[in-house]
């Protein structure tokens, strides 16, 4: 029997604004978040694994091969430009997780501080974002699963069932496998899910420095002249699609309701997790370009494999070992993101934008089940029939979107309430989370067109879904007193 959680009803502003300005109060967040339904069960160790999990893996084993043709050898500097936009972002983030430890993320913040509408668009990117991120990766998986049948067994899954329509294929069946098992896991539990993810991060660590030592073999420092061969421009639109690869550091703060001590436990979480993905992401991407020219990487799939195979030889056990740290890696990001989406419709649908299916928790497994399910099915259709560059690239956006309004969040609430409490407060307020209002700016116009024109028919879509639901039905929508 699953029950749906009950909550007090939230402050409503109409008096400033009218219904698409009206704002949660952030007292009533704090109170929904003590008393949810999901079980407390992770602490730092695990917040921060789970951190890792959802963003170690897709830049360095998935998207790699598509950016450095855009950057050159510059992708380094690309990696490290993302690295700082992402930390300017995970300082808000670290802010505003320790001060409202929900379930919502980003869409909670900017409902408490930007209003009803802002908040439906932060949450509608991060469906995008999370949704089409896992899609992405399962497309990755699949390819690492093709790459290390052919270097052990020399077979390969015919590209009719490999491949999406348009690249040769008619479904990408091991994309939608991995998809479905992840969500087989999620339905088990929260600390389940962490301590499969625990396993899975060391696997794929350990393979990423047995790459580098390997790589290192091989390196070449002609390989880096020029730097720049396609100048500022292309280690723009570098960094741009590199974004993709930190979104999962945000992921620990939709477990607000699933932590133990979230206020003292998630900024340590988002900050640790950012730092050494960054490190390990720009230690991977010399070693990479030291062992193999720029230009090579062009048309690449399972990218680490394809340097090692050239550099090591064909025959070598090192690309056999790097292909299987490389589908573990690449499950972790599958199985913690898709995590990350059930639970920012979790808080969407307690606060009644979205059909309340999708706030119903298990009572003992402590899962939104029929949540799980959906989101789940959905993305499997997707990561079979969708290729991974137009998924990457559309993910790019609604995360570089969902982190601009963190940041203006955390300036709006020092402003509204600066005597709240808060378990980690951004250095040099308002500059840091400024900047980093300037660095996603910046990286939202290295996107290419087509980019801004997906994504402009989603928001249309996520505005007249707004429009004939979320409005309607909004838990803010009943008349009582203001607790503000």
């Amino acid at each position: 029997m699953e029950r749906v959680e009950s909550r007090p009803q939230a402050g409503q502003q109409t008096a400033r604004g009218g219904r698409l300005t009206r704002r949660q109060a952030v007292g009533t967040l704090i109170g929904e978040a003590a008393s949810s339904p999901l079980k407390r069960t992770m602490g730092v160790a695990q917040l921060t694994l789970l951190s890792v999990g959802a963003t170690l893996g897709t830049g360095i084993f998935v998207v790699l091969g598509q950016a450095v043709p855009e950057a050159g050898p510059a992708i380094v500097v690309s990696f490290v430009l993302a690295g700082v936009t992402a930390l300017f972002s995970a300082l808000s983030y670290a802010e505003l997780a320790g001060m409202i430890p929900g379930s919502g993320s980003s869409y909670s913040y900017a409902y408490a501080t930007l209003g009803e509408l802002v908040a439906w668009v932060c949450g509608w990117c991060l469906i995008l974002e999370y949704g089409v991120s896992v899609a992405a990766v399962a497309v990755g998986w699949g390819q690492y699963v093709n790459e290390l049948l052919d270097l052990a067994f020399g077979v390969t899954l015919p590209e009719s069932l490999s491949a999406p329509p348009g690249l040769g294929g008619t479904l990408n069946i091991p994309a939608a496998l991995i998809v479905v098992l992840a969500m087989v896991v999620l339905l088990r539990g929260a600390k389940e899910s962490a301590v499969a993810n625990t396993i899975m991060v060391g696997v794929k660590i350990a393979a990423l420095v047995m790459f580098c030592a390997v790589a290192f073999t091989a390196f070449r420092a002609g390989n880096f002249h020029p730097l720049f061969p396609l100048g500022a421009a292309g280690m723009s639109a570098g960094a741009a699609s590199l974004f993709f690869s930190y979104i999962g550091f945000d992921a620990a703060s939709t477990a607000g309701e699933e932590a133990r001590n979230p206020q003292r436990d998630l900024p340590r979480a988002i900050i640790l997790s950012l730092v050494l993905v960054t490190a390990l992401y720009v230690l991977v991407a010399v070693a990479a370009l030291g062992a193999m020219p720029w230009k090579q990487f062009a048309g690449t799939e399972a990218t680490l494999s394809e340097v090692l195979v050239r550099s090591v030889g064909g025959g070598s056990l090192w690309p056999i070992l790097l292909s299987i740290g490389a589908v573990v890696a690449t499950t972790s990001v599958v199985l913690t993101v898709q995590y990350g989406q059930i639970r920012i419709l979790f808080a969407m649908a307690r606060d009644g934008l979205v059909p309340p299916l999708f706030a119903k928790v298990n009572p003992r497994t402590g899962v939104p089940r029929a949540n799980t399910v959906i989101v789940s099915a959905f993305i499997a259709v997707l990561a079979a029939l969708v290729p991974l560059g137009s998924l990457a690239d559309a993910t790019s956006i609604g995360t570089l979107f969902a982190f601009m309004l963190v940041n203006l969040a955390v300036i709006i609430l020092r402003r509204r309430s600066p005597g709240a409490p808060r378990s980690f407060r951004v250095p040099l307020s308002p500059v840091t989370p400024l900047l980093g209002v300037g660095f996603c700016v910046y990286m939202l116009f290295s996107l290419g067109t087509d980019t801004w024109i997906a994504f402009g028919v989603w928001m249309a879509a996520g505005l007249v879904i707004y429009g004939l639901y979320g409005i309607r039905h909004s838990r803010l929508n009943a008349p009582h007193e203001d607790p503000a």
